[in-house]
C-alpha cells in the first residue's frame, strides 16, 4: 500500500510539473514570476511584488511591475529584463539534453545583465559553482526544448 501511495505522488507530481511546462514561461498562479516585478531584480537587487494596476503581456504571460517605470522599461526591451529560458530553472535547462523544471523566485540570480532562477536553492548552489558552463549548455539546450512539454 505505501508504494502504491508513493507512485501515486510521484506521478501526480510530475502531471503538475508537466502542466506547468507547457508554455516557454514559466507560469505559476496565472503571472509570469509568480507576479514579481522582473525589472526590480535590476533596479532594486531583490524579488519585489508587482501590482496589478502594472501589468504587460507578453510572451503569451502576464508580467507585473512594482511602478509604471519598472513596467515602462519592460515594455520599451523585454528582453534584457526577461528571465533566461522563460524562468524555467537555468540547471535543469542545462541538465543533459535539457529540461524545463519549475523556480523558486528565491533562487534568482543577476549574471551578465541577465536574470536567471533555479528549481531550489539547493540546485542554484550546484548551479552557482559552475554557471559559466552550466549557461553555455543551457544556451545550446533552450531552443530544443523551450516549446515541449
Amino acid at each position: 500500500m505505501k508504494k502504491v501511495t508513493l507512485i501515486l505522488s510521484i506521478l501526480i507530481a510530475n502531471i503538475s510539473i508537466t502542466i506547468a511546462q507547457k508554455s516557454a514561461i514559466f507560469i505559476k498562479n496565472g503571472k509570469a514570476l509568480n507576479g514579481y516585478d522582473p525589472v526590480a531584480f535590476f533596479t532594486e537587487n531583490k524579488p519585489t511584488l508587482g501590482n496589478e494596476l502594472f501589468t504587460y503581456q507578453w510572451q503569451q504571460a502576464i508580467w507585473q511591475f512594482s511602478t509604471k517605470e519598472n513596467k515602462d522599461s519592460f515594455v520599451s526591451n523585454p528582453n534584457k529584463y526577461a528571465p533566461k529560458y522563460g524562468g524555467y530553472c537555468a540547471y535543469g535547462a542545462a541538465d543533459g539534453s535539457g529540461h524545463k523544471a519549475p523556480t523558486d523566485i528565491n533562487t534568482w540570480t543577476v549574471l551578465n545583465n541577465q536574470l536567471y532562477f533555479n528549481y531550489s536553492l539547493k540546485v542554484k548552489e550546484i548551479w552557482l559553482k559552475k554557471q559559466e558552463e552550466f549557461i553555455i549548455k543551457a544556451d545550446n539546450n533552450w531552443d530544443g526544448i523551450k516549446n515541449k512539454e
